[in-house]
């Protein structure tokens, strides 16, 4: 039996998915039948050198069929040997080949962010040169060992897509977030790259499967969170009003945390909150008011939504801009016809009554929403906006007083 399988040299129906594989016997009999399929090719080598080689079909290990084995007859043997190493070459294409690892810490142009690159995928290898290939790793690399080729071809892939990928991206050719829109363009590059350096060794790539470069789970969700901040923060219109919006919204969870477990820390955070919300907003009255005019405020708590909103009272007269006090008399002796006459009758100007000064005087107007507010309020009820001080009146002669004042300096009544 041994003497029959020596007569029939053919690759094994379980080697036949190896991208090299090596017939055992360095002694092959003379008249052997050599069977080569169709994506192969056999290669007879000599102290590392092709000699010969077989394509598909079935061939006689003769020198008279092949000339070149003549210088491999084995003397010793009666001439009945050939002593060479006798090689089959697979030529189909390999798919399915997996590589994949990190590629590099990377400065995103766009964020201004450090991430860091992934890549998983497939690609296919192919021999373009089989005697190139024998020549080339005989004795440095396992032939007989596809797994160890397969993943040395892997691992220059991923070199080049280091280089091609890093390349790019720091000159601002692709984006870190859009890099699955750019894959044709990266698989040329690193196709071309990667095939430079396997020129020299007969093998080639002939093409990449599915790939997909990826984030660190980390640097993923982090670039996700700047990007909705810096859309959140470009609706709002400036970081302020996005802070305090955040804090409101930590406020209400805080409080949804907090709710039945009696804890103070989600009201304490709810009251953070809040102030914020009331000084951005007293804050952003100033400029909003130069930029455009403000729209209509809103009804005041408690005011129907039909009713239109309050305006605010024109400003007090002080007494330099009231007119002087006629002295005692002098419309009696003021003729008929003088203007001070005219002016000093009972029925020039309407009287204002008590009532209409104490009510708006028991009354501060809010200047952001018109919201009446009581006189004692330092706050809007409505809005939160600070209020001004009620100017402060002399009770003899009417007289506008500073706020600190104690006397009144028109007629020296104590205020």
């Amino acid at each position: 039996m041994a003497w029959f399988e020596r007569e029939f040299i053919a690759v094994p129906d379980g080697r036949k998915d190896q991208l090299v594989y090596k017939w055992p016997d360095l002694n092959i009999r003379r008249y052997s039948r050599t069977i080569v399929n169709a994506d192969q090719i056999a290669l007879f080598v000599k102290s590392g050198r092709v000699v010969a080689t077989m394509g598909p079909g079935r061939h006689r290990v003769d020198a008279d069929e092949l000339p070149v084995l003549g210088a491999l007859v084995d003397s010793v043997t009666g001439n009945n040997f050939y002593r060479a190493e006798l090689y089959f070459v697979s030529t189909r294409e390999f798919a399915g080949v997996r590589f994949g690892g990190r590629l590099d810490d990377i400065v995103d142009p766009a964020s201004e962010q450090i991430v860091t690159l992934r890549v998983f995928g497939e690609f296919a290898l192919a021999v373009r040169d089989p005697a190139q290939l024998i020549t080339s790793l005989v004795g440095t690399t396992d032939l007989t060992d596809p797994a160890g080729i397969q993943a040395w071809c892997a691992d220059l892939l991923l070199k080049s897509m280091k280089m091609t990928v890093s390349q790019g991206i720091s000159q601002g050719d692709w984006q870190v977030l859009g890099l699955s829109a750019q894959l044709q363009s990266i698989e040329s590059a690193v196709v071309r790259q990667t095939n430079l350096t396997l020129y020299e060794y007969g093998m080639r790539i002939s093409r990449m499967g599915n790939f997909d470069i990826t984030l660190a789970p980390e640097d993923a969700e982090r670039l996700k969170r700047l990007a909705k901040d810096v859309t959140y923060i470009r609706l709002a219109g400036d970081f302020q009003r996005y802070a305090a919006g955040e804090m409101a919204l930590g406020a209400g969870q805080g409080m949804a945390h907090s709710h039945g477990g009696g804890g103070e820390g989600g009201f304490l955070g709810a009251a953070l909150g809040l102030n914020a919300i009331a000084g951005m907003g007293q804050q952003s009255t100033v400029p909003w008011a130069t930029q455009q005019s403000p729209p209509p405020p809103a009804p005041p708590f408690g005011q129907p939504a039909g009713r239109p909103a309050l305006q605010p009272p024109p400003e007090p007269k002080t007494s330099a801009s009231l007119p002087p006090t006629p002295p005692p008399g002098a419309d009696a002796s003021a003729p008929p016809g003088s203007p001070s006459g005219v002016g000093s009758g009972p029925s020039s100007a309407a009287p204002r009554s008590e009532g209409d000064e104490s009510a708006a005087s028991e009354h501060v107007t809010c200047a952001s929403c018109a919201t009446d507010n009581p006189r004692t309020a330092r706050f809007c009820m409505h809005c939160g906006t600070r209020l001004a001080a009620a100017p402060r009146h002399c009770t003899e002669c009417g007289a506008e007083l500073p706020p600190a004042a104690r006397f009144c300096g028109d007629c020296g009544t104590a205020a």
